[in-house]
């Protein structure tokens, strides 16, 4: 720089040559020339330039031109700016400064946006006029920051667009957002692609929307288009169109010219390689289109496209939630009406078997029979009410009637409903119900239910011990709590234990048998009582259930109370908990006890029984014991036990059991060698194609679904024993032919032959063992994939054994 200086001839400038300068004039220029910080002396009356190595990056293309000339034409274009700020230290007041003064300078062929952080300071000079002989510019070109600064708010605010609920408003947001930042984005257009390869101006910012530059639709694939989105969508992206060559009436603001060219950047989509829109951006014209400008308006696209999927997401799970909403009101309705129609039914069954019940003349064995129907009529009506009830209050239309009552009382009465079930199960039942201090408005059927279930669901899971009811007042609360000694609820089902039609995996109990919906309906009939329910409960030390119910009326609807009316000691759902109860203590009587029912009858074929239902058990053993001897248990544990102890011909199991189910059952027996070979035919009652296939799947040798039919029962046990019958003969005769080529090696003589023989007959009997097996495997195989019954096996019927 020093160069350029001496080579430039100062006696054309109005400071003359440098021999001619003051002490000072020289002094100052040796400091700026050493400094490595932008530094710009204006020297004189015309404030001719004089400025460093530093400086040259600012005056661009006005270098070295620019070398002393006056400022007002160095910087023609800012000289109305600049010439306040030097006037002052100039003419003795104080220096001037700036931490970011927008400047719109030409330096590079085109007015540019800049910001600068200046000092403007004078120069003291004896030999000047006024003792002060130019100002000393520091200066720090800060555009860069400005610029990024500017653009991060922008992004920032976009960010909101994400709380959109449609991809239309969170474009539209994002336009809102972006018209506030033109100077780096004039205008913008946002466009979202249809189904049918077109797009649409969903949103825009700078302009209006029904423009010729912003048509409301565009052709993707039109090859005409003035915006060439095609292309953009094939490579991914940022696509610059010249404005000038296609486009009249470019819009000007912010500035006094219109921008040159425009962005066309494809919105990427939440599904992969697909393109949810464009974004049409015009570019500053006073900006650099550099690196940093196209990483913003990748940036602007990726918050915009962030926002359309974050919406879109929404709207897909709130159409998801809608549908599931409309099933799960379907489903309701349907469980209402089924409710509904089996009540008929079921009253039409239930009013003969009463009457049956009572004629005196009647035989035992018909008498037993219409026992085991009425009470599974009654235990199907009580399911009936159950669902009937869940179903009104999912729907919305359970209405509670809510009046003053004695809830100790009546508590009290519900409980001493239990006691003969608890006893007769080998449990205590401790009542803790003092008298509270006032009267609580509840739904009496409603509190009946909600006692009735947490009893029956401690009675179900507790085998010993005791059954505590107790129900304190505790801050202005009524709080009921139904302790057990029971097996306990693991830590990771607590949370899931109100849920509807949940159940604890493998949880033991008197019974398998039950819905799921219990807790759930307590739960909700707490809710509707302004209370709530809890549980505490450690595995293996029992459960404490707790409902809380506030007192007073205000937090009820008071269309919905009413005054105290008159309640019968035990109602029908009361009978039919019971009697449940009661169903399920035969079972466990012997579970406990380890005792099994056997027909025993010498002579006849032994099939193992194991089904938690007790009618179901008797039901069995009475078709099949005049033909077979039966063995029956209450659970697979004890099935299995007794499998071991004395294997059965064949083994009828149900699927869901307590303590051990049929499939753990079917594993254990196919593990061990004593039981492996042991015909198993399950019984379950789940129906379909899937549940035959699983079954068979596991091994074992039929699948039937309840309700089935004595004949078909007594046809698939005496196909599967004489399948077994005719596969023991075979091994035996096996085991016969084994013996004899032994024997007949070993005396020696015609040993090739012999051995030929021995391995031919050896094949044949193989062979037709290979061959009954795979008939048998195959017809069930098909049975299991059709769901047709499979017919007697025809080897049986032909007597090709």
């Amino acid at each position: 720089m020093e160069s350029r200086i001496d080579a430039l001839d100062w006696s054309a400038t109005a400071i003359g040559p440098p021999d001619r300068w003051s002490p000072a004039l020289k002094t100052t220029v040796r400091i700026i020339l050493a400094n490595r910080f932008p530094m710009l002396l204006w020297w004189g009356a015309d404030y001719v330039s004089i400025y460093n190595d530093a400086y040259i990056p600012i005056l661009g293309q006005k270098h070295p031109w620019g070398l002393g000339k006056p400022v007002r034409e160095c910087w023609s274009e800012i000289w109305g700016v600049l010439r306040p700020l030097i006037d002052t230290p100039f003419f003795g007041g104080p220096s001037t400064w700036s931490e970011d003064i927008e400047l719109h300078i030409n330096r590079a062929g085109f007015t540019e946006e800049t910001h600068f952080t200046v000092a403007y300071s004078p120069v003291p000079d004896e030999t000047a006029e006024r003792g002060i002989g130019g100002v000393l510019a520091t200066v720090h070109e800060i555009t860069a920051k400005v610029v990024s600064q500017r653009r991060g708010i922008a992004l920032r605010q976009l960010s909101s667009a994400v709380e959109a609920k449609s991809a239309e408003e969170a474009c539209k947001t994002a336009a809102e957002k972006l018209a506030a930042h033109t100077k780096d984005i004039p205008f913008a257009w946002i466009y979202l692609c249809g189904e049918d390869g077109t797009v649409r101006l969903a949103a825009a910012a700078g302009v209006e929307n029904a423009t010729a530059l912003a048509p409301l639709s565009l052709n993707v694939a039109d090859q005409s288009s003035a915006w060439p989105l095609r292309q953009a969508q094939a490579t991914g992206q940022i696509e610059y169109v010249d404005l000038a060559s296609r486009f009249t009436n470019i819009p000007k603001a912010p500035w006094d010219e219109a921008p040159r060219e425009a962005a066309i950047i494809p919105i990427r989509s939440h599904h992969a390689g697909q393109v949810a829109g464009f974004l049409i951006a015009g570019l500053s014209p006073r900006l650099l289109l550099d690196d940093s400008y196209s990483d913003f308006l990748k940036l602007v696209t990726s918050q915009i496209a962030t926002a359309i999927s974050t919406a879109v997401a929404y709207e897909e799970e709130r159409r998801r939630a809608e549908a599931l909403a409309e099933i799960d009101r379907a489903k309701t309705a349907f469980f209402s009406n089924v409710s509904h129609e089996f009540r008929t039914p079921l009253t039409l069954m239930l009013g003969p078997l009463e009457e049956m019940l009572r004629e005196p003349g009647l035989p035992a064995p018909d008498r037993e029979r219409a026992n085991i129907a009425h009470r599974n009529s009654v235990r199907l009506l009580k399911l009936v009410n159950s669902l009937l009830d869940f179903s009104r209050m999912e729907a919305g239309r359970a209405k509670a009637m809510y009046a003053p009552v004695d809830l100790a009382a009546l508590t009290r009465d519900l409980a001493a409903n239990f006691r003969s079930a608890l006893e007769a199960g080998g449990l205590s039942l401790i009542v803790d119900c003092d008298p509270l201090p006032e009267e609580f408005y509840v739904d009496s059927e409603m509190w009946e239910k909600i006692v009735l279930n947490l009893l029956s669901n401690a009675f179900k899971y507790t085998l010993q011990g005791s059954v505590t009811v107790s129900l304190k007042m505790e801050e202005n609360q009524a709080v009921l709590r139904v302790s057990d000694t029971g097996i306990g609820i693991p830590a990771a089902e607590l949370p899931h234990l109100f849920k509807r039609f949940h159940r604890v995996e493998g949880a033991q109990g008197r019974s398998h048998e039950g819905t799921g919906i219990g807790l759930a309906f307590v739960q909700e009939l707490a809710r509707m009582h302004g209370g709530a329910v809890s549980v505490e409960s450690e595995e293996g030390s029992g459960s404490t259930f707790a409902v809380r119910v506030p007192m007073g009326k205000s937090h009820l609807p008071a269309e919905h109370l009413q005054p105290p009316a008159e309640r019968s000691p035990l109602t029908t759902r009361s009978d039919a908990h019971v009697k449940e109860a009661f169903g399920w203590l035969s079972g466990d009587a012997e579970r406990v006890a380890g005792v099994h029912s056997d027909t025993a009858v010498n002579g006849k074929s032994r099939i193992l029984l194991a089904d938690d239902n007790a009618d179901m058990r008797d039901y069995v053993t009475r078709l099949l014991q005049d033909r077979m001897r039966v063995t029956a248990c209450g659970n697979g544990r004890d099935a299995l036990e007794s499998a071991l102890a004395d294997p059965p011909d064949l083994i009828l199991s149900d699927v869901m059991m307590p303590v051990l189910d049929g499939f753990g059952l079917l594993r254990e027996l196919r593990a061990d060698p004593r039981t492996q070979t042991i015909p198993v035919i399950l019984l379950s009652a789940r129906a379909g194609e899937e549940s035959r296939i699983e079954g068979v799947a596991a091994g074992a040798d039929d699948y039937l679904v309840k309700p089935f039919s004595a004949g078909e029962l007594l046809a698939r046990i005496t196909t599967h024993l004489e399948l077994a019958r005719v596969r023991q003969e075979n091994l035996v005769a096996m085991r016969r032919l084994q013996d004899v080529s032994t024997k007949l090696i070993g005396a020696g003589g015609f040993e090739s032959l012999l051995r030929e023989i021995i391995t031919a007959a050896t094949a044949i009997v193989g062979a037709e063992l290979g061959i009954l097996q795979l008939r048998e495997v195959n017809k069930l195989r098909v049975a299991a994939q059709t769901g047709h019954q499979p017919p007697f096996l025809e080897f049986v019927s032909n007597g090709e054994s």
